[in-house]
């Protein structure tokens, strides 16, 4: 299979950098920091887990709905074909997920009120409800809900939607009309989403975007994505399955007995952490010797790819290929690019020549400055 290329003209980057200067303006040619491969052989889940790890990395995983439109455009044929998302059996086995991706869900700064979760009379209840506490429901129940919009659509950041949906269906609104369910503490101790919280009355429970399920990704990713097909999904608590994207039907998710035999679609990840402490300069000489180039970040979902990597570090930052021009007087990247897209820390960027940039490996995977003699972890890109 003819692999695509990844490398980028550093003459066009640099010509870039020109206009850059000279307009003000940010203009990326993005470097993907994965790749699908569409393999058409038929094999059961499993050895086709096999076959994407001896090729490339993995079965496919998908951190949202571009990952799914990459996924669609990269298929040869409108079929049924394994992604690498199975299922642990059994009610112990799920996991609590917030709907929009990137979020984590973390249990000692969660919100449950008294004797929550308790799946009540022994049925499963996967989804969440707010009033003023967190309390577990079914998801099939019928409930107003409040949505999440990023482009702050009216001015506003949440809406309350009183319309009694079950929360698939919430969360199919949100995301078509808005971006997600509420998701995430940050937005739920937010003081716009508590003001419209309190602002309804009578008050009554509304769906958030937290579930739980047995699903797990092939690699161990906790990514929280799921597009499911309801018309066909089996839960997966009884008994081991696996999930397949419906390419006929948008690519909406479906569930099968991982025997089955279905053609498949493997990731291959250009990413690569380094668990050896460098200096930033040995760790960009590192990455262009062995590999192409420490990690450079041009938006919101190669940040999120990239924190799934940092969180399997030994030292507390990982580097990034990010350093402060004193010339340009601008922070750059390696591939000559100016900062665009940010995720600095509250205080955490300084200004000076002997800065580079890192990453935490903890809490939110944001970016501070640190003296480029300091020693840590870092990512490369490979070629």
């Amino acid at each position: 299979m003819k692999e695509k290329s990844f490398s980028c003209d550093r003459a066009t980057m640099q010509w870039s950098l020109f206009l850059l200067l000279l307009m003000g303006q940010c203009v990326f040619i993005t470097c993907q920091l994965y790749e699908y491969h569409f393999i058409k052989e038929q094999m059961s889940w499993d050895e086709a887990r096999a076959y994407c790890r001896e090729k490339y990395t993995d079965l496919a995983k998908v951190f949202d709905l571009t990952d799914m439109r990459r996924l669609q455009d990269s298929a040869q044929s409108q079929t049924e074909a394994w992604i690498g998302l199975y299922s642990e059996p059994g009610g112990a086995n799920r996991r609590w997920h917030w709907s929009l991706p990137g979020e984590e869900y973390t249990e000692n700064k969660s919100c449950w009120g008294a004797g929550e979760p308790n799946d009540h009379g022994g049925t499963p209840e996967n989804c969440v409800m707010i009033e003023d506490k967190w309390a577990d429901y079914p998801c099939t129940h019928t409930s107003q809900f409040i949505c999440y919009d990023e482009m702050m659509k009216n001015n506003k950041t949440f809406h309350l939607i009183k319309t009694s949906l079950t929360w698939t269906q919430a969360q199919n609104y949100c995301r078509q009309h808005h971006t997600d369910l509420a998701s995430g503490l940050d937005q739920i101790y937010s003081e716009e989403f508590k003001k419209l919280l309190n602002s309804k009355a009578p008050k009554v429970n509304l769906w958030i975007g937290l579930f739980r399920d047995s699903w797990r990704w092939s690699d161990g990713s906790n990514f929280s994505f799921r597009y499911w097909d309801m018309d066909s999904f089996n839960d997966g608590l009884n008994n081991r399955t696996c999930a397949t994207t419906l390419l006929e039907r948008s690519g909406r998710w479906s569930s099968a007995g991982c025997d089955q035999r279905k053609p498949f679609f493997c990731y291959d990840d250009k990413l690569i952490l380094i668990r050896e402490n460098k200096t930033w300069e040995e760790a960009l000489n590192y990455c262009r010797q062995k590999h192409d180039d420490l990690v450079s970040i041009s938006n919101p979902e190669e940040q999120r790819w990239v924190q799934e990597r940092a969180k399997n570090a030994s030292t507390p930052f990982v580097w990034l290929g990010l350093r402060y021009g004193c010339a340009a007087r601008l922070w750059l990247w390696v591939t000559d690019y100016v900062v665009c897209y940010e995720r600095w820390a509250s205080g955490g960027r300084t200004e000076d020549c002997d800065m580079s940039a890192a990453m935490t490996t903890g809490g939110q995977h944001e970016w501070v400055s640190q003296r480029k003699n300091e020693t840590f972890n870092f990512i490369c890109i490979k070629h």
